[in-house]
């Protein structure tokens, strides 16, 4: 299998840390890239500013609570663009809020995860995402036309 562009949306510095570690330690596979806010995260989907040479991802790990653009915003974006909606985004959140859990799917979310408190766990959860991603599941391929804006 080869590595696979995974774009991480999060604004949690340690959250960012402990994925990388997770990638690292565990060594997935896949090319894990990390933007912190919905803006940075739409400027890299859409391949604006400094982030015109980035490679469209082929996994989004998306967290809901943003600045500049809330990750709901991010996702209801990715799921109504028809050169991004093919893009498999999972929601990871602290939120347990059942609003946010129904939005999330209404708007094409391929899964919502809840961030475990315990580091363990939530390293184990993403190993999980990580590898149902790239092992379990077919994805579409990124072809050329995409890149086009």
């Amino acid at each position: 299998m080869d590595n696979i562009d995974i774009l991480l949306v999060e604004d949690n510095h340690g959250d960012i840390h402990l994925i990388e570690q997770v990638f690292e330690d565990r060594d997935l596979l896949g090319e894990l890239h990390s933007v912190q806010t919905g803006e940075e995260a739409l400027d890299w989907l859409y391949r604006r500013d400094e982030f015109a040479e980035t490679p469209r991802p082929e996994l989004v790990l998306l967290d809901l609570n943003l600045p500049a653009a809330s990750g709901q915003t991010v996702l209801e974006e990715i799921k109504s663009d028809p050169r991004l909606k093919r893009i498999p985004v999972v929601v990871l959140t602290g939120s347990e809020s059942e609003d946010d859990l129904i939005r999330a799917y209404e708007a094409y979310a391929n899964a919502y995860l809840l961030k475990p408190v315990d580091p363990d766990e939530f390293a184990d959860r993403i190993q999980a995402v990580v590898e149902f991603w790239l092992f379990t599941a077919t994805l579409p391929p990124v072809s050329a036309d995409d890149n086009d804006q």
